[in-house]
């Protein structure tokens, strides 16, 4: 058995596996059908009230293929990696919680369990919401931030939509509109070696899947993009 985990306690790996691949909850991504598998997402309730809900994705078979990993690797493991590196450049993501692949009578199976992320909602339903003038421009700051600071480290998202962006707004001290930006579903990303392509591939594809976004906020986000790119020098640098 070939196994990659995130291991929070002394039990043994299986176990652990088995316990999250039986776990039940209400679907968020009903299972569907691509890269040759079947991969789903259910959001899971706490038995502690305390606790952050948790989202597990599921796959079987589910793979990609590369030079190093020819015969297929499931994504969820390339997921695992982009959320570890993201974490050490400064973009918040979910807090990973457990992730683990195993082969089962030849076939892969994979889990990726993170905590949901209070007081977040997407960029898509933060637009749905029609905000104000002050927070749209914060936002899209914060937004162009934090995607110069992954390009600038060499990443791309690879599929950078709406509905995987997140947002969280609170109020400062000053009263001022204060933004966080989180970055999901990451089985797509990889390392770039020029962080222009990655910028190119990012940027596009959010113009063509922003949702609501009107496309006069677009053209803020570009010239915020392109300001937080050429600004002093280290500054978005990781």
């Amino acid at each position: 058995m070939n196994t990659l985990s995130t291991r929070t306690a002394s039990l043994p790996v299986a176990t652990h596996f088995d316990r999250w691949w039986h776990s039940s909850g209400t679907w968020v991504e009903p299972a569907n059908q691509r890269r040759g598998g079947e991969s789903g997402v259910q959001l899971l309730q706490p038995r502690e009230p305390s606790h952050a809900p948790l989202y597990c994705k599921r796959q079987s078979g589910h793979l990609y293929r590369s030079l190093l990993h020819p015969f297929g690797r499931p994504t969820i493991l390339r997921e695992q990696q982009a959320y570890r590196a993201l974490a050490r450049i400064g973009v918040k993501t979910p807090k990973l919680v457990y992730c683990a692949a195993r082969r089962q009578q030849g076939h892969w199976q994979a889990l990726l369990v993170t905590e949901a992320l209070p007081g977040f909602v997407s960029l898509e339903q933060c637009y749905a919401s029609t905000p104000s003038a002050e927070f749209r421009h914060a936002m899209l700051q914060q937004l162009a931030a934090t995607l110069a600071r992954l390009h600038q480290a060499g990443w791309q998202h690879g599929c950078c939509y709406a509905k995987h962006i997140f947002v969280k707004a609170q109020t400062g001290r000053q009263d001022d509109v204060q933004v966080e930006i989180a970055l999901l579903d990451l089985e797509k990303s990889r390392r770039r070696w020029r962080s222009k392509a990655a910028a190119r591939h990012d940027l596009r594809q959010l113009a063509r899947h922003r949702g609501a976004m009107p496309e006069a906020d677009l053209a803020v986000l570009l010239q915020a993009y392109q300001s937080a790119v050429h600004g002093p020098a280290g500054v978005l640098r990781p």
